[in-house]
């Protein structure tokens, strides 16, 4: 099962006329990173950057210029993404800005049964919240001092830790660390693993507990069941 974590950033926040300017994503196959990502920072046409989102991201006009635009760019994302469930954190915004690109060009929108918000996750599991990206991550004990600006591939990241804790954790992912994407991990898969118990021996026999009284009296229902023939009904030997 292929799923794609990711995030975008935008010029502001109206998809009707705001652009998306940057899109990271981080490839899961049953829940485990791949390594596989995407990073793309899209130049916006004559869109400027609102100072609101700017303080978010610190993404300039000027940084964009040189940057294709997204319809240079939509083929190479929908490859990425190809069968896989789209997974963001309040995914209707970002799915309202992915849809309204593709939308420009022509093309269909991602249906909603491809997509899953893993904020409607987070408030059905920690209903009392917080709920934001930063909030989970302390919530669930991941590193995310480095997040000093939204970045849409550092977002990703950090979100895949997230969701991994949210469907069942580093139990279920069989121990996975910090840090996402890493190669030691590319060929890990769900399946069960073997798994080695150590028996520990008694060094010495516990002391019986029974009184004799008690022995007695066991014994003797065993040798009037015998008689009975009833315990020989249940006896191994038939």
């Amino acid at each position: 099962m292929r799923e794609i974590i990711f995030d975008t950033e935008t010029t502001g926040l109206d998809n009707r006329a705001d652009r998306i300017i940057e899109i990271g994503g981080i490839e899961l196959f049953n829940h485990f990173p791949t390594g596989k990502t995407l990073h793309l920072y899209i130049n916006p046409g004559d869109r400027k950057v609102h100072p609101d989102a700017l303080a978010v991201h610190g993404i300039t006009d000027e940084s964009l210029k040189d940057k294709p635009p997204f319809e240079e760019l939509a083929d190479r994302i929908l490859e990425f993404f190809g069968d896989a469930k789209w997974i963001a954190h309040n995914a209707t915004f970002d799915m309202g800005f992915v849809n309204a690109e593709f939308a420009r060009l022509g093309r269909p929108p991602i249906l909603p049964d491809m997509v899953i918000d893993t904020l409607a996750m987070a408030r059905r599991k920690h209903p009392m919240g917080p709920n934001s990206l930063d909030a989970l991550c302390r919530r669930y004990g991941i590193d995310n001092s480095h997040r000093t600006k939204h970045g849409a591939l550092l977002d990703s990241e950090l979100l895949a830790e997230v969701y991994i804790e949210m469907i069942g954790g580093r139990q279920t992912a069989l121990g996975l660390g910090s840090g996402i994407g890493s190669s030691a991990r590319s060929n890990r898969n769900d399946d069960a693993q073997d798994i080695v118990a150590d028996v520990l021996v008694r060094p010495a026999p516990l002391a019986n507990r029974l009184s004799e009284e008690e022995l007695a009296a066991h014994a003797a229902l065993v040798a009037k069941l015998g008689a009975k023939g009833i315990w020989s009904k249940y006896s191994p030997s038939e």
